[in-house]
């Protein structure tokens, strides 16, 4: 199976990956970027994704092992990801590049897995990762 991940070219403080789509856009409301009502209609579309794609555990604990999600190829994964047109408008209309990275095998460690996504801790180094800019 294939799994990828929707990233900017930020390295994230506690993984030391590339942040995630969910934390990049999170950034633009937390520095109050996006306008009143686009933070609204944020905090309704995180509710929503809250709702229909599991949160892995371990962010109850402030993710202890760093880890990322990836996630996978298949029916679900990439609905999900369909679906989330409003992140990728903020990104757009704010300048904040995507990038969308393919793997092939899983990428590191397992810890946290469910229909939609996979989370890894412990990055392989000699997994290959096919970067590209998003052209959405």
């Amino acid at each position: 199976m294939k799994y990828y991940r929707v990233h900017t070219a930020d390295i994230a403080y506690l993984t030391q990956q590339p942040r995630g789509i969910f934390t990049a856009i999170g950034k633009l409301v937390d520095s109050k970027t996006m306008n009143e009502e686009e933070i609204k209609e944020y905090w309704k579309n995180r509710e929503y994704f809250e709702k229909v794609l599991p949160v892995p555990p371990y962010y109850e604990q402030g993710n202890p092992d760093g880890a990322i999600t990836w996630f996978k190829d298949n029916e679900k994964g990439n609905d999900i990801y369909k679906q989330m047109t409003f992140y990728r408008a903020m990104a757009k209309k704010y300048g904040v590049s995507l990038y969308k990275s393919e793997v092939d095998e899983i990428p590191g460690e397992v810890i946290y897995e469910d229909e939609y996504q996979i989370a890894v801790k412990n990055q392989r180094a000699d997994v290959n990762i096919n970067t590209v800019l998003c052209a959405d």
